[in-house]
């Protein structure tokens, strides 16, 4: 991978840094470890990474032998350590004034995390994204919950950028690498990976040549509501058994589901998500929904960063009633509307149920997103913009 990229969470890790340990959860192979190695070597004079699969390491991680010096530790998989919790608990009461500690493992660090916490007051979470297009472009942008989003000018290079992100996907070795050939090896890799290594080793799954064929099913499923009994009939399996393996892959971070606001207001449909996908560079057969899973990434890594970095309630969901009316993505802060968005092939067909939900709901401000270049139009209370200008003012 060619010279450290800095990557969009590291300034508020190293805020955090002083005051508690930080956990850095999410996929894999988003960056985790690369990142923490870089906040590392530019930010403290010495360090120490000890890494629970290396034998050496875990010697000393038991041991509790570090590095005279080191101003940061870096744990990296040590949830895999039976007694992690209590191990860390220790080491931060003991240590916090001599060495910061930053905890970085695979999707699973995310489900240890939440049993009984033992840890209650000692950490601030992370959940790290992929390269979306404002992190490409070294955009930073301030947003706030319940105020407009500040839509500037983007670089001439924004459009070339955003067609490699979707693509090659946000994870950054196929982004960086920008190869088809690279990007078919890299996927092949990394859901063998998933399913053989990560899964087993938590999940107590018998068929897991089932559970392949559900993680091949599921890039033709996205931007539909979800059917688990078709996906049940597909797979001839009980439904209590696909509803599991669904949890289990979004635990996991293959895929995120989102689920319709209900309000009072409208006649909400109440049951089924929508699912996407945290590569999209998977769906290759329907340009339409990947065009909606990247808005939806985008949309999603907002919200976790929103959360995470400054304590906004901030969640996404999608609008649809009973009567079919639909609006692709509603972005709400304390169960309040903030703004709305509705992914659509052209700036000429207006989004009709932007309005008719942005007058029910009261939703502050509506977006109308777009498959072209260089748009950015109002039209009654609906901001019609280019993809590449709307992303590139997110995070």
């Amino acid at each position: 991978m060619p010279n450290m990229k800095k990557r969009y969470l590291v300034d508020n890790i190293l805020r955090d840094l002083d005051e508690k340990m930080v956990f850095i959860g999410g996929a894999r192979q988003v960056g985790k470890t690369f990142m923490a190695k870089y906040i590392a070597q530019n930010h403290y004079k010495s360090s120490d990474y000890l890494n629970w699969d290396v034998r050496e390491d875990r010697k000393n991680i038991i041991q509790s032998s570090f590095k005279g010096d080191a101003g940061i530790i870096l744990f990296d998989e040590i949830h895999k350590y039976k007694d992690w919790k209590n191990y860390l608990k220790g080491q931060f009461d003991k240590h916090h004034e001599y060495f910061k500690i930053l905890v970085t493992g695979s999707a699973r660090l995310d489900v240890y995390r939440r049993g009984g916490d033992s840890l209650m007051g000692r950490y601030f979470y992370y959940r790290l994204h992929p390269f979306s297009l404002a992190e490409c472009i070294g955009k930073i942008n301030s947003l706030k919950p319940q105020e407009e989003i500040e839509i500037a000018d983007v670089p001439a290079a924004a459009g070339k950028t955003l067609e490699a992100l979707i693509k090659f996907g946000g994870f950054p070795e196929p982004f960086l690498k920008q190869s088809e050939r690279d990007l078919r090896r890299w996927h092949t890799q990394r859901l063998e990976r998933l399913v053989k290594e990560d899964i087993r080793d938590l999940e107590n799954i018998r068929d897991f040549s089932a559970l392949q064929i559900l993680v091949d099913l599921i890039p033709i499923k996205v931007g539909a509501l979800l059917s688990l009994n078709s996906l049940r009939e597909d797979l001839s399996v009980a439904h209590k058994t696909v509803a599991s393996w669904m949890d289990i892959l979004e635990r996991f971070y293959y895929h995120f589901r989102i689920y319709p606001f209900t309000n009072k207001k409208i006649k909400s449909l109440k049951k089924e998500p929508k699912l996407y996908l945290w590569d999209w560079s998977e769906i290759t057969e329907n340009k339409g929904a990947k065009l909606e899973n990247i808005v939806a990434s985008h949309l999603l890594k907002l919200c976790h960063h929103l959360h995470d970095a400054d304590g906004y309630k901030t969640e996404l969901f999608f609008l649809r009633d009973i009567d079919g009316r639909e609006v692709d993505f509603l972005v709400t802060n304390d169960g309040k509307p903030w703004f709305a968005v509705e992914v659509k092939a052209s700036s000429k067909e207006i989004a009709r149920n932007l309005t008719y939900f942005g007058d029910r709901l009261n939703i502050p401000f509506l977006y109308q997103i777009v498959d072209e270049r260089n748009i950015d139009i109002r039209k009654d209370k609906i901001r019609i913009l280019s993809m590449e200008k709307f992303l590139s003012s997110l995070v």
